[in-house]
């Protein structure tokens, strides 16, 4: 309910349940028995939670474990997370140590009663983990409750806020989301990521107690809905072909204007780049006056698939450009946007990066992107995205999220329907170019098919 209140671009949930420590054969055979205590401040691997969110609020991207609560240990693949605008940490011992404390700018403690508490254990283990009733009220009696009482209940007396009743309590929630408003308007030092993450369900009660990190004002993964419109650095350029918007064009013709349009937009762009004044000896042995790139080196990144389509635009104007690539893909199960492939030239961090993506209608891509090349040192103020065709929404959403980051594209549409489509839009571009079956929802842009 906090994140749906938000409404901003990015926001990042991480739970401490991710970060239980692993498990001796000696502790695998007693937690069998349930007979050891997860609800113990020894549970948890404080060292490897303090290290996650100290990257996170650098903005850093960060491979946090996956628990497996069935056979009580963590899954081989881990799961990578990037900073965010928010990032809400919780878990029940999110207020058991000093230095975690510190990293906290709002510490929230969700009080509920206790019989509620049972009940949600009760519902929880045994419908999804498939433990009977007496080892659960077991558990519940030898550790859960005596650990409320001896480690969690104390630490209300940390919290900025208690909320009573949880999600029920919407007075406080209102609080909560305000507050964090606030923070992110005045530019708070310290304050800055696919859809938010879902908290893994945890060995222990249904108290909560969460800390709301603000990364600084770098971001990362969205959450959808109303949100203010940023000052930014978009351009848009006047270009509209209507055989490109015409459904009837043939795919020769919309490969014709479309290379068009590129050459024009990548033209545009680079008028953006720094330059210095230079002087030259023409063969008439005069000097001449003129301009050249003041910067180090330009790199392109395209987004797959659509996004390569502009790779030989760019480099018919810039000779010796270098080209990378980044597939990012929806989670089908959490519907995050994740991260498939990545290939970026060596040392890319001191070069002006220009990002491209055929159309943007949420932003979610091309946000995922940006991310993932602040994470490769890239300042905010050298990357450039690139599309043919932007939404308002997408626009807006980019802007929000990264001000510094230039926006230029030659259309900006008004609006995204359910499906994600760009409303009047031109199709789904990947299709048309390419010569491939629609996706079966019809969804009109490569950032549907790769990000949700």
């Amino acid at each position: 309910m906090i994140i749906e209140a938000l409404d901003v671009p990015w926001v990042v949930l991480l739970s401490m349940d991710s970060f239980y420590k692993v498990l001796t054969e000696q502790q695998q055979e007693q937690a069998a028995h349930n007979n050891f205590n997860f609800d113990h401040p020894d549970a948890f691997d404080f060292d490897l939670i303090i290290s996650t969110l100290k990257k996170l609020k650098q903005g850093k991207s960060v491979k946090v474990p996956v628990y497996d609560f069935t056979t009580h240990s963590r899954k081989r693949d881990w799961k990578t997370l990037y900073g965010a605008n928010v990032i809400i940490f919780e878990g029940i011992m999110a207020f058991a140590d000093k230095t975690l404390l510190e990293l906290l700018d709002m510490k929230i403690f969700v009080d509920t009663d206790s019989d509620i508490r049972l009940v949600r254990r009760l519902r929880r283990d045994i419908s999804e983990r498939g433990r009977d009733i007496e080892g659960v009220i077991k558990q519940y009696n030898k550790f859960v409750k005596p650990s409320f009482d001896q480690y969690i209940q104390p630490t209300m007396r940390l919290a900025d806020i208690v909320v009573p009743r949880g999600s029920g309590n919407t007075v406080a929630i209102d609080l909560i989301v305000q507050h964090v408003h606030s923070q992110l308007e005045e530019g708070c030092p310290g304050l800055g990521t696919p859809v938010p993450p879902a908290a893994p369900d945890a060995e222990r009660p249904e108290e909560h107690a969460a800390g709301a990190r603000h990364a600084h004002h770098h971001q990362v993964g969205p959450t959808w809905g109303r949100r203010p419109r940023a000052r930014s650095r978009s351009r848009a350029l006047p270009l509209h072909f209507r055989p490109r918007r015409d459904k009837e064009t043939s795919r020769d013709e919309f490969i014709f204007y479309s290379k068009r349009l590129m050459r024009l937009l990548i033209e545009h762009a680079l008028s953006f780049l720094p330059f210095q004044d230079c002087v030259v000896r023409t063969p008439q042995g005069q000097d001449y006056a003129g301009k050249c790139y003041a910067g180090k080196q330009i790199t392109g990144v395209s987004i797959l698939r659509a996004g390569e389509t502009m790779e030989p635009a760019l480099r018919a104007v810039c000779k010796d450009v270098r080209i990378g690539t980044i597939l990012i893909q929806t989670n089908q199960l959490t519907g995050e946007p994740e991260l498939h492939y990545l290939r970026l030239p060596k040392d890319i961090s001191d070069d002006h990066v220009i990002l491209m993506d055929c159309t943007v209608s949420t932003g979610a891509a091309a946000m995922m992107a940006v991310r993932v090349l602040l994470d490769h040192d890239v300042p905010e103020d050298k990357i450039f995205l690139l599309s043919l065709l932007m939404a308002e929404m997408g626009v807006h959403s980019v802007a929000y999220a990264f001000p510094r980051v230039r926006i230029i594209t030659t259309a900006v549409d008004k609006r995204v329907n359910d499906l994600f489509r760009i409303i009047p839009g031109i199709g789904n571009f990947g299709d048309r170019y390419f010569g491939t079956d629609a996706v079966p929802d019809g969804s009109d842009e490569e950032e549907v098919a790769y990000t949700g």
